[in-house]
């Protein structure tokens, strides 16, 4: 099996650059505080550097990347055409503020992904997350053409119950022991969004969607 080159992951990168960029493009209007960018090898050190200081924010609600072997291994999984690792990043200064995972995409009659994301502490309060995480809706909406997002969230974790909220996600249930997290398998609530619920700009079905 051929590996994967630097040039490899330039072009992906790439692509997904463009994406994101004519998707951005179409909402230039000065008001936005935050752009988005795909994850990349480039972005390592200051990665790495941020998930160590965010380890009180996090725990123990998620576990990051923190040795550059793990990073690597992230960003591999990342390179999937299944799955999205997206930054938030502050406008006026490019640091990175937080992440955006678009996870599991699957296609066909579903057309669903699942969203994890997380602030860093440097930046974290300040609303952009908020702003990020709607790009991003609209982002899997408009560019990717997904019709559902979903987000599962630990009961306790208010923070991250407050955001989702604020986007407009809607409750859709409770399951019990749903995902192994800081070794043990935690409760979860469901959230989802749908195309139907926000205003996207019009777009065609993505071409795995069946006709009827």
């Amino acid at each position: 099996m051929r590996s994967v080159t630097e040039n490899d992951e330039a072009q992906v990168a790439g692509q997904a650059d463009s994406t994101i960029e004519a998707f951005l493009a179409d909402r230039q209007d000065g008001s936005s505080r935050v752009t988005l960018r795909p994850l990349t090898s480039r972005d390592q050190s200051e990665f790495l550097e941020l998930v160590d200081a965010s380890i009180d924010l996090h725990h123990p609600w998620m576990s990051l990347p923190s040795t550059p072997e793990a990073f690597q291994a992230y960003l591999t999984r990342y390179e999937q055409p299944n799955e999205e690792a997206l930054l938030i990043c502050v406008r006026s200064t490019g640091a990175i503020a937080g992440m955006v995972n678009i996870n599991n995409i699957i296609r066909g009659r579903f057309q669903c992904g699942s969203v994890g994301y997380a602030a860093f502490a440097p930046t974290a309060g300040q609303g952009y997350m908020t702003e990020g995480l709607e790009l991003v809706v609209r982002h899997a909406f408009e560019r990717l053409r997904l019709h559902r997002l979903e987000a599962q969230i630990q009961p306790d974790n208010q923070a991250s119950l407050r955001l989702i909220r604020r986007v407009g996600f809607r409750h859709e249930g409770y399951s019990p022991e749903l995902l192994f997290i800081d070794g043990a398998w935690r409760d979860h609530e469901r959230w989802a969004i749908t195309s139907s619920m926000i205003d996207i700009a019009p777009t065609d079905p993505h071409p795995t969607l069946p006709e009827r």
